[in-house]
């Protein structure tokens, strides 16, 4: 079933947390092949310098002649860069290594926060210069590297709004509030139009009482801003990566993949609400 709904220009999602282990890369991958799945067209970006996105996608290191910090750095257009993966409508940029020494090399360029906007822009992936063309992808998600730092400060520079993957976990607000104030620097300073979409809570674990105190208490700070979706703790959600595959191809009838399925249903019935309540501003 096709739930995708008309826009001239992709929806761009930055997905971003910058504590390490909280299934970022796995939603980016497995949320972009349940949104490509409900007839998307998806575009990851991969921005981290591990590249786990590109390998949990199957495109192997050796396959990568250009990569994000190609883009950026100005090596390569971004349609150069991009590839396609085993998921029909589901493609991706893969990274590399050499994203390690991105921050160094444009030190000292003025619009080095804004790299990413620029070229998704000059590159026709971020306006309406073709107005009334349907846009080659629908949506742009960025895999953010685990801090907030240059590369994640262009992801935000660049797109419409942060998915924030958060771990079930004790520590799960300590670092929250200082990701929702980078957030509210980059709305203040460089990209006006920047918002959190939304929260997911990971790694959830029914069996563990603090789970649930976690999930209530994220609820209670951020509201309507939490999905209702939780995605589990799940063997073959952790296994699926080695295979190269998301999960929803490695075994689409876990709970982890029912899961990233109603998330992106989700997804898309915010953005729709988003859409009507945006048109309803402009009649």
């Amino acid at each position: 079933m096709v739930m995708n709904f008309n826009r001239e220009t992709p929806r761009i999602l930055a997905l971003a947390n910058q504590k390490g282990g909280v299934g970022k890369t796995t939603t980016a991958i497995n949320l972009g092949t349940a949104l490509a799945a409900t007839g998307e067209r998806v575009l990851i970006i991969d921005l981290d310098p591990q590249g786990n996105a590109s390998t949990g996608l199957g495109i192997d290191r050796e396959q990568r002649p250009f990569s994000s910090y190609d883009i950026l750095v100005g090596n390569a257009d971004l349609a150069s860069a991009v590839q396609e993966t085993a998921i029909p409508r589901l493609f991706v940029v893969p990274s590399t290594m050499d994203l390690l020494g991105f921050e160094l090399e444009v030190s000292q360029k003025r619009d080095r926060a804004l790299l990413m906007r620029n070229l998704l822009e000059t590159q026709g992936y971020r306006n309406s210069a073709n107005k009334g063309a349907a846009p080659i992808y629908t949506y742009i998600l960025f895999d953010c590297p685990p801090s907030l730092n240059l590369l994640t400060i262009n992801a935000m520079a660049a797109c419409d709004a942060v998915l924030v993957p958060l771990q079930c976990e004790f520590f799960a607000l300590e670092g929250l509030s200082q990701l929702l104030k980078t957030v509210e620097e980059v709305k203040q300073t460089i990209n006006p139009e920047i918002e959190i979409q939304g929260v997911v809570m990971t790694m959830f674990d029914a069996r563990n009482n603090l789970a649930n105190q976690v999930v209530d208490d994220v609820r209670a700070f951020l509201g309507a801003k939490v999905y209702e979706t939780v995605i589990p703790r799940n063997v073959r959600v952790s296994e699926a990566p080695s295979h190269g595959k998301p999960v929803l191809l490695y075994d689409y009838h876990c709970a982890g993949s029912q899961a990233y399925i109603k998330l992106a249903s989700e997804i898309i019935q915010r953005e729709r609400q988003l859409t009507g309540q945006v048109a309803e501003l402009q009649s």
